[in-house]
């Protein structure tokens, strides 16, 4: 289950009602109730946190972000970097510390854990004050 805490407007997560997932933005959350209002290619609706689930941040979620591999840069020693602008994530192989390393400018951050979408929307708006799409 996601973390409300961790949810933001703009995030990318998906929705699950009725069997059906689809993936939505979010639009506002509700501290109080504990519900998010999410845009669907069909439609606005508050879900529970137990309708929603993250996305998971793979390569393939990454490109379709529009950040580029960059070959060149990437290493089976230095991990794979991945660069949208001037930001940039290098991925390393499961069992290295850190697993992941964001950088924009001066700001790098070390996580030793996989991170979902919306975790990585809320970092890229920590460190560049735009939001990631």
């Amino acid at each position: 289950m996601i973390n409300i805490h961790e949810l933001k407007s703009g995030d990318t997560i998906i929705t699950n009602y009725g069997g059906t997932e689809k993936e939505g933005k979010i639009l506002q959350v509700d501290h109080e109730d504990k519900k998010v209002l999410v845009a669907t290619d069909e439609n606005e609706f508050w879900y529970d946190l137990d309708n929603l689930e993250p996305v998971h941040l793979t390569e393939a979620t990454l490109l379709k972000l529009q950040f580029h591999k960059d070959e060149a840069a990437s290493s089976k020693a230095g991990g794979t970097l991945y660069v949208r602008g001037p930001f940039s994530i290098r991925w390393f192989e499961e069992g290295h510390n850190p697993l992941l390393q964001l950088h924009y400018r001066d700001e790098t951050r070390n996580l030793v854990e996989p991170i979902t979408l919306n975790e990585l929307q809320n970092h890229y708006h920590g460190m560049t004050l735009f939001h990631l799409e």
